[in-house]
């Protein structure tokens, strides 16, 4: 049974030494324990793994103040960050990670905050109608990480500058603009602090977990395997990627998340293929896209293409088959 319940609570605010923290306790933690990690970062846009940093992120206003773009492991949407949020994650070795149970920790911690909240849709917590925190997921062989925002006294103004959410995204939301689908937890109860919502989830943790809860030993942190992983974090590459001149490109949203579609062709052949997504698998989406190099360009082609890629799970076929629907319209 899980007998180590584990909280590491760290005060650094750079998104790449925090996100590569997130990725080392995956390789430390133990067989019977589970790590509630939270962690903060000064104003950043986070995106999630298959997402396109310029369509997702306002870059250039966001470098222009100081601000970093960090790109996570896990799928799903973009995110602000400031020091008004605070981040939390759950890791934990297969059969203890238990997405139900890690959500239960976050919506007791809120209600000991005397506020209502609820699961909604696929990855979103929600009180009184708005989103106040997004969860996703990452999974390295028998470890499996859930992380999320708590929005408690986030710079709304800024979450708007720097978030390009796409018109197809909002009108899924049934909103007219990000901040108007969004709420801050201190809105709903003045006497939510960062500090306060700190203390909630340690005990939220105990409870939920039946159990006491302990600090991290500092000593299990090697300090040149962080450095490493943060390089990477930080990287260009890691972030951005490599810009291709795409000449073909379509977008559509479907129950599952957004997907873009872009492709460079050349001499009558798909020369690279690149879909960016928000999908919360972030496994397949590459895949898809790996499928269509240096296929014929032309309907059947790239959809024989796409139908050869194999579908582990029901998702993954809703996903194929969406992704075959929408080649045609390259060619109207």
């Amino acid at each position: 049974m899980m007998n180590k319940r584990t909280i590491l609570v760290h005060n650094g605010t750079n998104p790449y030494r925090n996100l590569a923290l997130e990725n080392y306790l995956m390789d430390l933690v133990e067989e019977h324990e589970c790590i509630l990690y939270l962690w903060q970062n000064r104003r950043t846009v986070v995106i999630g793994r298959n997402q396109n940093a310029w369509k997702e992120c306002r870059t250039k206003s966001l470098s222009e103040d100081g601000g970093f773009l960090a790109r996570r492991l896990s799928g799903g949407g973009a995110v602000f960050h400031d020091l008004g949020n605070l981040n939390f994650t759950f890791i934990a070795r297969q059969p203890y990670y238990d997405v139900d149970r890690q959500l239960a920790v976050i919506l007791e911690a809120v209600r000991m905050c005397e506020i209502r909240a609820e699961k909604s849709g696929r990855n979103d917590l929600e009180a009184e109608g708005r989103k106040f925190s997004g969860n996703a997921f990452y999974q390295a062989a028998d470890v499996g990480c859930h992380h999320g925002t708590l929005l408690i006294r986030v710079d709304q103004q800024q979450l708007a500058r720097y978030l390009n959410v796409s018109s197809q995204k909002l009108k899924a939301k049934s909103v007219d603009s990000v901040r108007s689908r969004v709420v801050n937890l201190a809105d709903l109860n003045p006497q939510v602090t960062v500090a306060g919502m700190k203390e909630k989830l340690e005990m939220a943790f105990a409870k939920v977990y039946e159990g006491p809860v302990r600090p991290m030993d500092p000593s299990r942190i090697r300090v040149e395997k962080l450095e490493a992983l943060e390089n990477k974090f930080s990287s260009w590459e890691w972030n951005y990627g490599q810009r291709h001149p795409f000449q073909h490109e379509i977008s559509h949203r479907f129950a599952w998340g957004e997907v873009q579609l872009h492709l460079a062709v050349n001499d009558g052949k798909v020369h690279h293929a690149r879909i960016y997504s928000d999908a919360l698998d972030t496994e397949y989406i590459p895949k898809l896209a790996a499928g269509l190099d240096g296929v014929l360009y032309e309907p059947e082609s790239l959809k024989a293409a796409v139908q050869k890629v194999s579908a582990m799970d029901p998702m993954q076929e809703t996903m194929r088959q969406d992704i075959t629907g929408m080649l045609p319209e390259l060619f109207e």
